[in-house]
C-alpha cells in the first residue's frame, strides 16, 4: 500500500449539485487548491440493544455520519472561496468530493455529496495570514466515491 501525504490529497466542488446518487461520475470537478488543513469526519451513530440476557453492553451501528472541516486563506478573489461564501450566505447546497488524489486518476476515493456549508468563521491571528474555517456536512446524495477504471 502506498502511503499518502496530506498535501496529495485534493478537495472539489463541482458546477453543479448532485442530481441522484452515484453521480459523482459525472460531475464537471474544479479542484480547490487554497485550502490548509483539511479533516474527513466520518463517524456511525450507536444503538444500544443490550438486554437482560447479555453481560457485556451490545451496541450496533445506525446512521453515518459525515463532515469535512478545513481552512482556507481569506481570498475574495478565489473562484472556490466566493462559490463556499455564497452557499453559506445562500443556504445552498454544494457538490464537494474530498479524496485522497486526483479524481481522474483511477482508484482515487473519498467522500462525495451535495454539503451545506455549516460555519465560514474568520481567525484574525495578529501574526499569521487571515483564514477561513470552514465546516461542510453532507445534505443529500452522500456516497464514498472510488474513481473507477477507464
Amino acid at each position: 500500500m502506498a502511503k499518502k501525504l496530506g498535501r496529495d490529497c485534493k478537495l472539489y466542488y463541482s458546477d453543479a449539485v448532485f442530481a441522484a446518487a452515484d453521480d459523482a461520475v459525472n460531475q464537471s470537478w474544479n479542484e480547490i487548491t487554497n485550502v490548509k488543513d483539511l479533516t474527513t469526519n466520518l463517524e456511525k451513530g450507536e444503538a444500544d440493544v443490550s438486554t437482560r440476557a447479555s453481560s457485556w453492553r451490545q451496541t450496533l451501528a445506525t446512521l453515518k455520519d459525515g463532515s469535512i472541516d478545513f481552512e482556507m486563506m481569506w481570498d475574495t478573489s478565489d473562484a472556490a472561496f466566493t462559490v463556499l461564501q455564497e452557499a453559506w450566505l445562500n443556504d445552498d447546497e454544494v457538490g464537494i468530493a474530498a479524496m485522497d488524489g486526483d479524481i481522474d486518476t483511477a482508484g482515487s476515493e473519498g467522500l462525495a455529496s451535495n454539503f451545506n456549508v455549516f460555519s465560514f468563521s474568520r481567525p484574525e491571528p495578529l501574526e499569521e495570514g487571515v483564514t477561513v474555517s470552514i465546516v461542510l456536512k453532507p445534505s443529500s446524495y452522500t456516497e464514498w466515491y472510488t474513481v473507477a477504471s477507464s
